[in-house]
């Protein structure tokens, strides 16, 4: 028998991502195409279901955490390319209104956690990660539902100050926390100020020698090729060097941005190696999490999601007006913000290395990020279409 063969036995467990990344973007497109409901949903589903804490089809694998990360890179150097930084200066209630967010949610999601019997250093962890909002689903979900609008530009601009608040944050904490642990100020430095600032540098000088490289050609290159094989060499080096790759992946396409060149030809989400990048993303972050985790989590899980559908919409309502927009639309935006689990599954995962165990310790997160990683998608959709913004809205 040709299955029994220990060649093609020993082979089989390294089919089992491609498989599964193949069943993902079919129930993808059923899904979208049937139900009406975001592809990025289905993908994650279908790695929650096969985790190998759950049905166990998906073998470990560091090829596919690789593959998640570069997928994550290039969303964020979207996001960065499609943030215009003088908007800020031009409407500055509406940097203050996504501060004002990520404090009044870092508060309440700390108090929240430390009323049920969390620690100290816990509960800021929790009100850090919180506080964000998942760059990755929302650009996809805008870019699948070719979105254009005042909704889908604020959410662009606001999930940008909320990550950066958020990575700031986190480091912060952990940095305490390595300093109480080991007593090494070198080491927290590390671990908090020194990582960001030379991932950041990273990502600013990687972006200038590209953009330095595109204007050499007398008739200007697709930009696609080149960008792309920029976020992979700068994600597999803050890997490897144990950085922020979120950090380099957004000033890379922040530099590009500002760096105004304007090119003849380029794909927004880096066509089919885009694509095929997200579905790995989605699957391997629904694949991380462990339902005995959520479970164990769910009451605080819970309530963080419940905090941010009730704080953020109203916030967002409340400055509405003084942004440009009624209340409406303001609270339309707070609602589109919902998205968390990309970004917190992945920094939770880039801070291994320290060997605290945060996925574990912190299992009211991946109880918010469970269902925030099928509804959160679906909440910026339906804010997109309720504001007039996406396809069902024009149809």
């Amino acid at each position: 028998m040709v299955f029994s063969d220990p060649q093609v036995l020993a082979a089989l467990p390294q089919l089992a991502w491609p498989l599964i990344l193949l069943l993902a973007w079919a129930g993808g497109e059923a899904a979208y195409r049937l139900l009406g409901l975001p592809r990025i949903s289905s993908y994650a589903l279908v790695g929650v279901l096969a985790a190998p804490t759950q049905l166990g089809w998906l073998p470990p694998s560091e090829t596919m955490s690789l593959a998640a990360h570069v997928g994550f890179g290039l969303l964020l150097f979207e996001l960065g390319h499609r943030i215009n930084l003088r908007w800020f200066a031009h409407n500055p209630w509406l940097g203050l209104s996504a501060l004002l967010d990520g404090l009044l949610s870092f508060v309440a999601i700390g108090l929240l956690a430390r009323s049920l019997g969390f620690d100290a250093a816990s509960c800021a962890l929790m009100g850090a990660l919180g506080m964000a909002t998942s760059p990755a689903a929302l650009v996809r979900v805008i870019n699948e539902e070719r979105a254009s609008g005042q909704i889908a530009e604020r959410l662009l601009h606001l999930a940008l100050v909320a990550c950066v608040l958020a990575v700031l944050v986190f480091k912060a904490v952990l940095a305490v926390h390595v300093f109480n642990s080991s007593g090494s100020l070198t080491a927290a430095i590390y671990t908090g100020a020194w990582s960001l600032l030379l991932s950041l540098g990273l990502g600013v000088l990687a972006g200038l020698v590209v953009t330095a490289l595109l204007r050499l050609p007398a008739e200007a290159p697709d930009a696609t090729l080149p960008y792309a094989l920029a976020v992979v060499a700068v994600v597999a080096l803050t890997h490897g060097l144990q950085l922020s790759p979120i950090v380099a992946s957004l000033s890379l396409g922040l530099t590009a941005r500002h760096r105004r060149v304007v090119f003849s030809r380029s794909e927004r989400g880096f066509g089919g190696l885009g694509e095929l990048l997200s579905v790995a993303l989605f699957v391997y972050l629904g694949a991380k999490l462990d339902l005995a985790h959520v479970g164990a989590g769910l009451v605080v899980g819970l309530g963080i999601v419940a905090t941010r559908l009730l704080l953020t919409p109203a916030l967002m309502a409340a400055f509405g007006p003084l942004t440009g927009v009624n209340w409406r639309k303001g609270a339309l935006t707070g609602l589109g913000l919902m998205p968390l689990s990309a970004f917190v599954l992945l920094l939770l995962e880039q801070s291994q290395h320290l060997q605290i165990g945060l996925l574990e310790r912190l299992a009211p997160l991946a109880a918010a990020a469970l269902v925030l990683e099928i509804a959160g998608p679906l909440c910026t959709r339906w804010a997109l279409r309720w504001g007039g913004e996406g396809d069902g809205g024009r149809r």
